[in-house]
């Protein structure tokens, strides 16, 4: 009883790595390997990219905004008309500098996920489940393992950037102090090119720590998906069918194709026998087949249930071991006879043909 029992824990243990099907089944439900620190940085590559592209026509087109509000709007009358067209205009105009950071950022984040788990469309995360309201399983997901290793991941992500960006303040300290004796438009573009230091530096750190991540993530999925045998076992059957079935299925069709044989054999001009180990039937029909074609044949009892119907059918048995044994090993029912044996069948059908015109 304690082996049966010990040999019911090994086979629940999981220690089979996922299968193909379970991968798959796993993917169609939107489980998936992938790193949000990956999604990040490439966003925040990405748009801190397009600013630098971008950001003087930015700047731009906000400096003639305000400017335009500063000296014509200003002296306008408020009626609802007035209000209508300055705060449309402004929108179309806030449209124009936020349309290509969000295109990019769009972009970047379809990137991202393609670079990590492929093209992967699925509506199965939206679909209401209780157990994600479920306060226990809530309790367990805060107070597990992968709970403290998100936290300390999110402590270093922190450390690091913060290092990095601090580094980036440091090194331009001296500078900074003097801006008191810069006019405004110096004083701006100072902090916009440190701002943008500092994004791609932080950038270009999560991206390196993203690549940690995704590896632990791949790790955790593939631990999370491990199989026990008996798993493994079970999805086999599922998908190629319990093989006690499978062996009853394939005896019913030996049954069918048997009793469909036995059925062809009242047909048969002749049964070519061994006399006792082998029995085929043949017959000759013009329309059929340019050559006498094999309707059944079989070996032991099959071949003495052949010769009994056709007994009891009164179709001839003739007797000759050589050809009853090379017919039965290279011809399958169906099939014609092959050409170094239309001699021999000939005369045997000849002779058949002979005996029935004398009945």
């Amino acid at each position: 009883m304690h082996l049966r029992m010990h040999l019911q824990f090994f086979a629940g243990e999981k220690t089979e790595r996922a299968t193909p099907k379970k991968k798959l089944d796993q993917r169609k439900k939107g489980k998936v390997a992938k790193s949000q620190d990956v999604n990040t940085a490439f966003l925040l590559l990405f748009v801190f990219t397009i600013l630098v592209v971008f950001g003087n026509s930015i700047k731009n087109t906000m400096t003639s905004l305000f400017e335009h509000t500063f000296t014509e709007f200003i002296h306008w009358e408020v009626t609802e008309n007035t209000v209508h067209q300055v705060f449309s205009g402004a929108t179309v105009e806030a449209a124009k500098m936020l349309a290509p950071v969000m295109v990019i950022a769009i972009i970047a984040g379809l990137a991202s996920n393609f670079l990590q788990i492929g093209f992967l469309f699925t509506t199965e995360p939206l679909k209401f489940d209780l157990k994600k309201i479920d306060p226990i399983q809530g309790a367990k997901r805060i107070f597990s393992i992968r709970a403290l290793v998100e936290l300390l991941k999110s402590f270093f992500k922190i450390l690091f950037i913060g290092v990095v960006t601090f580094t980036v303040i440091w090194i331009y300290k001296d500078e900074m102090m003097m801006l008191s004796f810069k006019d405004t438009e110096s004083a701006l573009a100072f902090f916009s090119r440190i701002t943008t230091i500092m994004g791609i530096s932080a950038t270009f750190t999560l991206l390196f720590l993203s690549v940690f991540d995704y590896v632990y993530q791949r790790y955790d999925y593939e631990k999370n998906l491990k199989m026990s045998k008996q798993d493994v076992k079970d999805e086999y059957k599922n998908i190629e069918g319990d093989p006690l079935i499978k062996s009853k299925i394939k005896e019913k069709q030996r049954q069918m194709a048997a009793r469909r044989m036995m059925s062809e054999v009242p047909n048969a001009d002749v049964v070519i026998t061994n006399p006792t180990h082998f029995a085929i039937a043949i017959r000759y029909d013009e329309e059929k087949a340019t050559a006498p074609y094999v309707v059944a044949k079989g070996l032991d009892q099959t071949a003495l249930r052949i010769k009994k119907i056709a007994k009891a059918h009164r179709v001839i048995t003739v007797e000759n071991k050589p050809l009853a044994r090379a017919l039965y090993g290279s011809i399958e029912i169906g099939d014609v006879i092959p050409e170094e044996f239309y001699k021999a069948v000939a005369e045997i059908l000849a002779y058949v043909y002979r005996l029935e015109k004398k009945v």
